[in-house]
């Protein structure tokens, strides 16, 4: 749908964005979210958020389609759902409200039937048994058992801020027991090779520590620059 519509105060609905390829989103599937947290500064990624299917090594990770709804209202996550294909990740910015719930088990038949890649919500599910279960994983504030309505406002591929985390459509999702991140579309490939620059780097210092071989220079020199006599 065209930006040159008019649309009511509140309303918005723009086309899906394809994000980075399909050999990207494989490789990124592999990725540690804290090694790609760790490679774009340490300081991105959701805050308050659990999972809330049952498997830790369960990753979630594919192109976003965002969704900006009034806290405990669903209906642009329905129509969002009209417009997703096979492997994005819903991320919906639900202001953070738990008070109702914005997904449940009947929306999870339709992720699946969707094969959606995931749903990470700044806002409430419900129904956890169901989501629990393996093929849908999903990453949500906080739960409830009162249902949402279904009257709007909302919008569809917009800049949202979900958990303290800014994602633009397109943006590749990735979540794994640790948490949930978002890698810029535009940056995808850089922060790829960074992050296994870093896995790389871990590895060696994993070794060390493995065989008590660490270099005690690696922290004793930090320390004598703050002054400490050592």
């Amino acid at each position: 749908m065209s930006n040159t519509l008019s649309w009511p105060a509140g309303y918005r609905i723009n086309p899906r964005v394809a994000g980075p390829d399909a050999e990207t989103v494989a490789a990124f599937r592999e990725m540690p979210v804290a090694a790609i947290g760790d490679s774009m500064s340490r300081n991105v990624g959701t805050i308050g958020l659990r999972q809330y299917h049952q498997r830790l090594d369960t990753v979630l990770c594919g192109p976003a389609v965002t969704v900006r709804v009034r806290p405990g209202d669903n209906l642009m996550i329905h129509k969002a759902l009209m417009m997703v294909e096979p492997g994005d990740v819903l991320v919906i910015d639900g202001g953070g409200d738990v008070s109702q719930a914005l997904v449940g088990g009947l929306m999870r038949t339709t992720c699946l039937a969707k094969k959606l890649g995931g749903l990470v919500i700044d806002g409430a599910v419900r129904d956890l048994c169901e989501w629990a279960e393996d093929g849908m994983p999903i990453f949500a504030k906080g739960h409830t058992h009162r249902g949402p309505s279904k009257d709007g406002p909302g919008e569809v591929n917009v800049p949202v801020s979900c958990a303290g985390m800014v994602v633009l459509p397109g943006d590749l999702i990735v979540g794994d027991a640790d948490g949930v991140i978002a890698v810029p579309a535009a940056d995808a490939a850089s922060v790829l090779a960074k992050t296994r620059a870093h896995l790389l780097k871990e590895a060696k210092i994993r070794e060390t520590n493995r065989t008590g071989t660490a270099d005690p220079e690696r922290f004793d020199a930090v320390l004598r620059e703050k002054g400490l006599p050592i």
